[in-house]
């Protein structure tokens, strides 16, 4: 049962909460609105938790908008991110009080999601939020953050090193692309951010890119079957023939980290970059990552990853607000990471 409420009328422990509960109309269509929920409407999981912060994803808005092949019923609570305090864990595996992470598997799909002040969710899906981290900190990373790494990782085991010469990413204002900018700046790269936002500038440079480019550059070299090298690897967000562009403009063994589709999922291509430079595509998915890998990733996010800004490089917004900014990301006016203080 829901019905509306005003956020300053839930107190910090209660049987009711705020949630974000998006429902389709009877014209077919979807609207968020925060709504009073109770404990008992979440799912039966082993670990509650009262959730502190949250963000916003590209996925989120794709869930807030009805899309089917994210959330396959509604009426729904989005959120693929949550950080908070565990209240009870039927597992034994967390005791009350420890703060805890939560990213990807279910969380947010079709499982009631951080956009919320309670989440209820399997304890294997439950890491601990290392001690170099704060809630706030692991939640300006999120997905976005776990994904960038994921990323970076992946260049790294192909060999990348800082000499190799520039790193493209694309989609270079979105979360994952702020955060792998201002990660492989401070591992010592050379960052050429593409977008489409070049009123971005100085946020880029900001972050340690060295360069700006224009992604309206890339446009003219989609037809090509080859193109001539300009990139030693890239982190790709994009997907479409974005992604294939920038495979065959890397110079000889250089290699592309692919993990997003914002633009297209599928692209045109052909084997001549593979065969004539010895190129690579290198996948990345953070939602079903071992649980194991995702606690040495978070360890390595609270560590030698951690970016000097990682602090300021999120807005912070209220519950209240994720309608209006879950908006922006669908329409493609995000701007990094969007914070949620629950």
């Amino acid at each position: 049962m829901t019905d509306s409420i005003d956020l300053a009328e839930i107190p910090t422990m209660t049987d009711k909460f705020a949630a974000l509960l998006v429902t389709e109309t009877s014209d077919n269509s979807f609207e968020q609105n925060v709504v009073n929920k109770s404990i008992s409407d979440l799912p039966a999981n082993d670990v509650l938790i009262r959730v502190e912060y949250s963000s916003l994803n590209f996925k989120d808005a794709l869930s807030a908008t009805g899309n089917r092949g994210v959330t396959k019923s509604f009426p729904h609570t989005p959120g693929i991110d949550a950080a908070g305090l565990v209240e009870e864990d039927s597992s034994g595996t967390f005791k009350k009080g420890d703060s805890v992470i939560v990213t990807g598997y279910d969380l947010g799909m079709n499982t009631s999601g951080g956009l919320a002040q309670y989440i209820r969710v399997p304890a294997d899906w439950v890491i601990a939020c290392p001690q170099q981290l704060s809630a706030r900190e692991s939640m300006i990373y999120g997905t976005a953050g776990l994904t960038a790494v994921l990323c970076v990782n992946k260049l790294l085991m192909a060999g990348a090193k800082p000499e190799d010469g520039d790193v493209a990413v694309s989609g270079a204002t979105g979360g994952v692309g702020t955060m792998a900018i201002a990660m492989l700046a401070k591992l010592g790269f050379k960052v050429a951010a593409i977008t489409g936002k070049l009123e971005a500038n100085e946020t880029l440079t900001g972050l340690g890119a060295s360069k700006v480019i224009d992604r309206a550059s890339l446009d003219d070299l989609a037809a090509k079957p080859m193109a001539k090298p300009q990139w030693a690897h890239a982190v790709d967000t994009l997907g479409g023939d974005y992604l294939f562009t920038l495979v065959k403009s890397l110079q000889y063994g250089g290699s592309v980290a692919a993990c997003g589709l914002a633009s297209a999922p599928n692209f045109k291509a052909n084997v001549y970059p593979f065969i004539i430079r010895n190129v690579n595509l290198l996948g990345v998915d953070s939602v079903e990552l071992p649980i194991e890998e995702k606690r040495k990733v978070w360890n390595q996010l609270a560590d030698n990853f951690k970016p000097d800004q990682l602090g300021s490089m999120a807005e912070e917004i209220t519950l209240e607000q994720t309608p209006q900014y879950l908006n922006q990301i669908i329409n493609g006016h995000a701007l990094g990471r969007y914070l949620v203080k629950l």
